[in-house]
Order: structure tokens, then sequence, then C-alpha cells
């Protein structure tokens, strides 16, 4: 994931606003105690979330992986007044640590948490959407993206992560592992896709931003 000279990086953080003490704890506690840390979103891409969801000023957000709730918290810092954010996640055994986080950000009344399959439980949430956000498993980024587009209104966005995949999308095809294959698939459908505008922006392990039109 680290593309970025780690000086260049740092000068960054130094020069945009800090971590929450609540985004500090979810960082470290997920560090501390949870497999795969490096799944959180992090400071760098914390901030550019919350940045564009500032920007786009939602009202209901779709995010689709929760892991420790870092990113849907980013997010929701942008939510209108009254608006909401549906997390998914197949983890159950994170729950009571995320409950926890989304009760201390004070955020129990923006954030609609749920545990399971995204596949099954998206087509039951019957919102109109104007951020979707993609972070969970790599193979089924097609079909998330299928699933949710249909409930993103016009000039609405879906946002994906990880879409550099480590670097591994620029691997020979014949070298892609399935994961990498995936993600590298995914990035060629939603290029060719004449429903939206779209760009890969190489922040962190890479999010592909796109707007339907």
């Amino acid at each position: 994931m680290d593309f970025i000279d780690e000086k260049i990086e740092a000068y960054s953080l130094a020069h945009s606003q800090p971590e929450s003490e609540i985004l500090k704890k979810i960082n470290r506690e997920t560090n501390a105690k949870v497999l795969m840390p490096r799944m959180l979103s992090g400071h760098l891409q914390g901030n550019a979330l919350t940045m564009l969801s500032k920007m786009i000023q939602p009202k209901q957000i779709l995010e689709i992986g929760t892991y420790t709730g870092y990113s849907g918290i980013c997010l929701a810092q942008g939510l209108q007044t009254g608006g909401k954010l549906y997390t998914i996640d197949i983890n159950e055994e994170l729950e009571k640590m995320v409950r926890g986080f989304i009760d201390e950000a004070g955020m129990n009344d923006k954030i609609n948490y749920y545990i399971g399959n995204a596949l099954s439980i998206i087509p039951t949430i019957n919102q109109t959407f104007d951020i979707v956000f993609i972070d969970a498993d790599k193979k089924n980024y097609a079909n998330y993206y299928d699933l949710a587009f249909d409930k993103v209104r016009s000039g609405g966005y879906i946002i994906a992560d990880n879409v550099l995949w480590s670097g591994k999308v620029l691997d020979p095809p014949e070298k892609m592992d399935a994961e990498t294959k995936a993600i590298h698939e995914f990035n060629k459908k939603v290029n060719h896709d004449t429903r939206v505008e779209n760009m890969l922006m190489p922040i962190r392990d890479g999010l592909m931003i796109v707007r339907k039109k």
C-alpha cells in the first residue's frame, strides 16, 4: 500500500486536519487487537473520505465493509442533519467493538449497522444514496457496484477502496491472483461504463471515484 514516499506522507499528514480522539482510539485498538489492521482506512485516507463527504453533503450513505468503523465515522461527518449512514459487515466478531466506537463517537443516531452478507442485505435497504463506499471482499466488487448502482441518485457517487491493490494490478494478467484479477476487472468495468464519470486517485491503496451521470 505504500506508494508515497514516507517523508511526503508525513509532511502531508502534518499539514492536514489531525485525527479526532475517537479515530486515534480506533486506529490504536485496531492495530493492537484485530487481525490484518492494514485494512483500516487510516488518517490520510480517512481525511480524504471526510472531505469528500463534506463536499457532497450527503443525506444517505451506504458503506459496504465496516471493518472497525473508522471509514464509516469519517464519512458520517459529512451527513446532512437527519442523514444516515447504512454500513454492512459480515464479521460478527467485531460487532461489540464497532458498536462501542459508534457510541463513543456520538453517532448512534447517524449510523445503522448491519451484520451479514452484503449481497443479501443491500436489496433490502430501500433508500436512495448520495454516496456508496465499497471496501469489502474484492471478488464481489463488481457485484456490489451493480447491486448499488440503481440506488444511487443521478449526480451521486460510488467510491471504491483498494483499487491499486498494493500495485499488483500492474502485474501481467497471467501472474495475477484471483483478488487482483477481480480488482483489475472492476477497474476496467467502471472505466468502460458510459453511465458514469470516473477517476482513480492514488491515495493510499487507490480510491476509484465514480460519479453517476
